[in-house]
């Protein structure tokens, strides 16, 4: 009888931040990057910022990745899963606690202007476009809002971020 064993799954915890805008009362926009090493689409995301919340860690992460500012929701709107590599080859289990972030402007620079295509997408584009699946529902699930006439998620729990 072996004594293998797998190695421990390590699963880490992210922030991300679906940027949404409206557009003379049309449906709402989404917006998407290209990530940096494999190019797929993507939302800004990343690791927990030290000393900060939940929802500035994710729009700080839309400013870095995307050059957008706006109204970020205090509470989660869904969450999702995916395996990252790491630098050291090492592969761990990412989930991503999502924010809405209702943009109210996108700068002309950034600091990761260089290494990313952004993209502004209808719903149904934007959740055929990132490879998770839960991802592509919280998409589609935060246009309902729009199509049921509810207000945004991000105006009813507003909380400005600055950006720093």
């Amino acid at each position: 009888m072996s004594n293998s064993r797998k190695p421990a799954v390590v699963t880490r915890v992210q922030y991300g931040a679906l940027a949404y805008r409206l557009r003379g009362g049309s449906r709402p926009q989404f917006m998407l990057i290209t990530s940096r090493e494999t190019r797929r689409w993507v939302i800004p995301k990343g690791w927990p910022k030290k000393g900060k919340s939940p929802q500035h860690s994710a729009a700080r992460e839309a400013f870095e990745e995307a050059g957008v500012v706006g109204a970020v929701a205090k509470r989660p709107i869904g969450s999702f899963s995916y395996e990252k590599r790491l630098k050291n080859g090492a592969v761990v289990v990412c989930a991503v606690r999502v924010f809405a972030l209702e943009v109210s402007r996108q700068s002309k620079r950034w600091p990761e202007k260089q290494e990313r295509v952004v993209k502004w997408l209808s719903a149904a584009q934007a959740a055929q476009r990132v490879k998770e699946p839960n991802l592509g529902e919280i998409i589609r699930r935060m246009a309902r809002r729009y199509d049921g006439h509810q207000p945004a998620l991000a105006a009813r729990t507003r909380a400005r971020t600055k950006i720093k």
